[in-house]
């Protein structure tokens, strides 16, 4: 079976102004311009989509956003809804980001609305899963992986899980350093996609890009990305330099083209 085409994604999280965004984009459609092996997304803040999918038109680059609301509209003050970001211009939408869960309340349940909001406005959610360091230590990595996925993609039917992209993004990585060796990350993404595959069948498991999130940087994405079941990367603080996100997005295309 082909390997799936990798996608490298950057969440900017709450960073960048729009002249800042504006610089930043700039930068890295000209560093990434050539590359056609890997798929690259970058997800900035609401504030600045729009600046960013001007800059973005004629570049390969696609565009997500790094939140929704489960309505199309209504009196929901502060939120944005999937026809918002599609009309922006995004073509993805992180979904159950472990920040998310951590400070603002996300749940399973919530994180199933949001999918399926996304799937009716066209949006392809990158749901993300993941434990603590304390869930990791207790050895409930893959009771806690196995929940998250089944109750987040709860009544969805194989047509549109196969659609999404699951980013495994173990929490005590994110932001700190550390990083999940190539055979923990692929351990667990293998875990994802046999569980993908009991319950929706191995043609379904098969498709969806399953991505590693947590510290990823140019100097480990090489290895990560030539692991079975590693697809690409949800890269967070890294992506906020052009140089260095595109540095990961050149180490993914070598080492995709190595494996060729």
């Amino acid at each position: 079976m082909a390997k799936r085409k990798p996608l490298i994604a950057g969440n900017w999280k709450m960073y960048k102004t729009g002249p800042q965004a504006g610089e930043l984009t700039g930068r890295l459609k000209s560093l990434v311009s050539d590359v056609v092996d890997v798929d690259v997304m970058v997800a900035p803040p609401f504030t600045v989509l729009g600046v960013v999918a001007e800059i973005l038109k004629g570049s390969g680059i696609y565009l997500g956003g790094q939140n929704l609301f489960w309505e199309a509209e209504g009196a929901y003050t502060g939120e944005i809804s999937a026809p918002m970001l599609k009309a922006v211009g995004c073509t993805y939408v992180i979904i159950g980001h472990s920040e998310r869960r951590q400070y603002f309340g996300e749940t399973n349940a919530s994180v199933n609305r949001k999918i399926r909001a996304a799937l009716v406005g066209g949006l392809i959610p990158v749901v993300c899963i993941g434990e603590s360091e304390a869930e990791r230590e207790l050895g409930q990595t893959f009771s806690v992986v196995q929940e998250q996925l089944e109750e987040g993609l709860e009544g969805l039917i194989s047509d549109d899980v196969q659609k999404l992209g699951i980013a495994y993004e173990p929490v005590w990585a994110i932001g700190t350093g550390k990083t999940a060796t190539t055979d923990q990350a692929q351990e667990v993404h293998e875990f994802i996609r046999g569980r993908m595959g009991t319950v929706y069948g191995n043609s379904v498991a098969n498709a969806v890009r399953i991505l590693y999130g947590g510290s990823v940087k140019p100097e480990n994405i090489g290895d990560l990305i030539t692991m079975a079941d590693i697809d690409g990367a949800l890269v967070g603080g890294a992506s906020l330099n052009a140089d260095s996100f595109a540095a990961i997005v050149r180490s993914c295309v070598d080492s995709v083209t190595d494996k060729a």
